[in-house]
């Protein structure tokens, strides 16, 4: 069985490919390969800077001899049909047989595909992968059509077994496979011939050429760290970095550089990140001082001064970039100093969303609603404001307009500066956090409260204008925002009527769209307010609306979010149905979030059905409680019972045309186990109720736990639709307490098995 060497030699593929093209190479060929009818034992896709490599070990010589059938028309049939049987299987008429079938003789055609030699399948598959390559970027060159992430050089394509190896006949756009490649460009770049994989990894290493990425990451990492440790120093981790970089040499040669004593007043993560995104530098660092005072950068060659030119070239060039980073940093620290008045103007210049307003509007909304947010996680509400206020003025700032990706960390150190409180700046760092699913999430309650405020801002803000994400798409990172709030919520115990919340939030929006329009004047503020006051107590939409009617008594309805005839009712309507929407696209969220928790989705969807569900501290200590007691035997058992029970209501409800849910009386009991029924029941209905009014659900679900023996009993012993009709009903009204009591803490008809 031969092994097969794949070779794509170009110019430098981008780092950021590399993993994804071997990948792709790797699927690509392979698929093509076993669809032809090849199987092979072991397939390993490798990459460089100038190369692309697939090996395939164990691969057969030969596709197989195949025999395929196809029934045909009726032998009977009109001419035309069977004209076209004939061109689909290209076969002729007197190759065909005649059977006999269910309703007369028809015509079957036997089909034999004669296998073929691996030489021919591999090349016509390696030809489909080159030419239909899914690079997110390629270019073409020359007067050729080919299409490649930079120009193809070379193929090697090649067949090797016990008696030798063969090149694979194969030419694209001019490029003939062969079975030569190259070196380092520099230090070895003369033709190597090779004879398999195995001799072709052996020769490219003699060649400065490491073939494996893993083995780049894991030789750069030892020995930057070996610099490091040389110095006293450590690398600060960074694995994207590390990634990167090995996507962009091919015999790693990492140098060791000190950071001169004149940038050392930049804060650490300017340092880092400058040095990072200019010029792929790993930052090391000093423990005794806590600094960033030197970095590793990782050349493409040796040198016979061991890289001494080379580091000199580079810090001759990260002096200018952290000149730059200084000029940015000491005209940054004299505008915090003096009150960050002019970045908080500028802003109002600056767009969120052109149906949003600007950034100063959006710090107006956040500042209020962080207000509201603070009593429920423990922050003073004048801090809170005021870190709200502050928290994005750094989006006008020098080193942020250079470094996007430094905004909140740059805001805490400008709060700093302007002598705020420490609660107050951290809250400027951490308000934009949880981004990822790795990130910490805020517990300082000043940064939760302005986190929470700046989330829910964004959502409510584009569920307003109708602004949803939609597939795969979502522009505006609206999953990730309510992820965000989930897991602050989660974390730091937020007790909130969530759905109250959003409803204001929406209203408001609607409210100053209406205001923005002009179709607000200063003698409805007061109307408005009573609105905003009653939907705040969750007063029901008619009196809301007669606020509201009050406010446009003298408006005309020229505004689409009204109703001609009852324009208010309107704004109510949306402002509910947006907010029921947005909550439903929560519960979306933390579906996945708890997922990955190992509660499955139709737990949490038996909690959601209850009442309650906007509180998300309350809705996920049920799941919590209702998944531990479904993993025991009883709660398995018991969750049948409840189903049983649900299922037998169910269908006497629709027989009968009523409803069941009251008058089981144990009078009318004929055997032990509905008594013993009743009696269980009695008990356990007020335990469950104290324990879930006390939010005890671990002590609430053992209390429904105790049915499961009494349930299985009666199931067991008693026939529900005996011909008695009083024992009947009083058996189904039974049956109805057994429901309920499931009620109590979950809607179990939503739980699947």
């Amino acid at each position: 069985m031969p092994d097969l060497l794949i070779e794509l030699f170009s110019e430098e593929i981008p780092a950021r490919m590399q993993a994804r093209a071997r990948e792709d190479l790797k699927k690509l060929v392979t698929d093509g390969l076993v669809a032809a009818g090849l199987t092979y034992a072991s397939a390993g896709a490798f990459s460089t800077p100038r190369r692309l490599v697939l090996t395939v070990e164990g691969l057969t010589a030969h596709s197989p001899t195949t025999r395929e059938e196809r029934k045909g028309p009726r032998t009977d049939a009109p001419d035309a049909a069977l004209e076209g049987f004939l061109r689909s299987t290209g076969l002729t008429k007197d190759q065909l047989q005649a059977r006999d079938d269910k309703k007369g003789q028809v015509w079957f055609a036997v089909i034999a595909k004669a296998g073929r030699p691996a030489a021919e399948i591999v090349a016509e598959v390696l030809d489909s992968a080159i030419r239909n390559f899914p690079w997110p970027k390629s270019m073409r060159w020359g007067a050729g059509s080919l299409r490649w992430v930079r120009p193809l050089h070379s193929i090697i394509c090649l067949l090797s077994d016990e008696g030798g190896a063969n090149v694979v006949p194969l030419e694209v756009e001019g490029i003939t496979a062969g079975n030569t490649t190259r070196g380092h460009r520099f230090m070895a770049p003369d033709e190597i011939t090779v004879s398999g994989f195995d001799d072709y990894a052996a020769k490219l290493r003699r060649a400065r050429v490491m073939l494996d990425s893993a083995e780049r990451e894991a030789a750069i990492r030892q020995e930057a760290a070996n610099l490091a440790f040389a110095r006293g120093w450590e690398i600060m981790p960074d694995d994207g970095l590390l990634s990167e970089v090995a996507g962009l040499v091919e015999w790693p040669v990492p140098l060791m550089g000190v950071i001169e004593d004149r940038f050392l007043t930049l804060p650490p993560e300017v340092l880092q990140t400058s040095m990072k995104e200019h010029q792929k530098f790993f930052s090391a660092r000093n423990p005794k001082t806590g600094r960033i005072e030197g970095f590793v950068t990782v050349a493409n060659i040796e040198t016979p001064d061991n890289g001494e030119t080379i580091l000199k070239g580079n810090q001759r060039v990260l002096a200018a970039r952290l000149s730059d980073a200084v000029f940015f940093w000491e005209n940054d620290r004299r505008e915090a100093k003096s009150g960050m008045a002019d970045w908080a103007e500028g802003l109002k210049s600056v767009t969120f969303q052109s149906k949003l307003g600007s950034q100063a509007d959006r710090i107006d909304r956040i500042a209020q609603l962080a207000r509201e947010i603070a009593p429920l996680v423990g922050a003073d509400a004048d801090e809170v404001e005021q870190a709200a206020r502050v928290a994005k003025l750094d989006l006008r700032s020098a080193m942020v307009g250079e470094f996007p990706e430094l905004q909140g960390t740059m805001g805490r150190y400008y709060a700093l500066e302007a002598e705020l409180p420490a609660a107050v700046a951290d809250a400027a760092r951490d308000h934009y956090s949880p981004v990822g699913p790795s990130d910490d999430v805020p517990s300082a309650p000043v940064s939760v409260a302005v986190a929470l405020a700046d989330k829910l801002d964004t959502l409510t803000g584009f569920w307003a204008i109708d602004e949803k994400p939609t597939g795969s798409k979502d522009p505006f990172a609206l999953r990730r925002a309510a992820l965000g709030v989930i897991r602050l919520v989660l974390a730091n115990e937020v007790r909130a009527n969530l759905l109250l919340s959003l409803r204001l939030k929406i209203f408001n929006f609607e409210m100053a769209e209406i205001y923005r329009q002009g179709f607000w004047d200063e003698g409805s503020l007061f109307a408005l307010e009573i609105a905003r006051d009653k939907l705040l107590n969750g007063d029901a939409p008619n009196t809301v609306g007669a606020c509201l009617r009050q406010a446009f008594a003298d408006k005309e309805p020229q505004l689409d979010v009204f109703d001609k005839d009852s324009r208010e009712l309107a704004v109510l309507t949306k402002t509910a149905e947006g907010a029921v929407s947005l909550l439903a696209f929560f519960h979306d969220r933390l579906k996945v979030y708890l997922r990955d928790q190992g509660i499955r989705h139709d737990i949490i969807d038996a909690v959601i059905a209850m009442p309650g569900n906007d509180d998300l501290v309350l809705l996920v200590n049920r799941a919590v409680a209702l998944n531990d007691v479904l993993k025991t035997e009883d709660g398995t058992n018991l969750l049948q019972g409840l189903k049983r029970a649900s299922n037998i209501l169910t269908q006497a409800e629709a027989k009968d045309g009523v409803e069941y849910s009251f008058g089981a009386d144990p009078k009318f009991a004929e055997t032990e186990q509905e008594r013993a029924l009743f009696d269980a029941l009695d008990r356990a209905e007020p335990a469950i109720r104290e324990a879930v009014r006390g939010e005890d659900f671990p002590a609430a679900m053992q209390g429904i736990a105790t049915l499961r023996a009494p349930i299985d009993a009666f199931f067991e012993a008693v026939q529900i639709n005996t011909d008695n009709q009083i024992v009947r009903r009083n058996r189904l009204n039974l049956l109805s307490r057994i429901r309920e009591a499931g009620r109590l803490v979950a809607d179990f008809g939503r739980i699947e098995g």
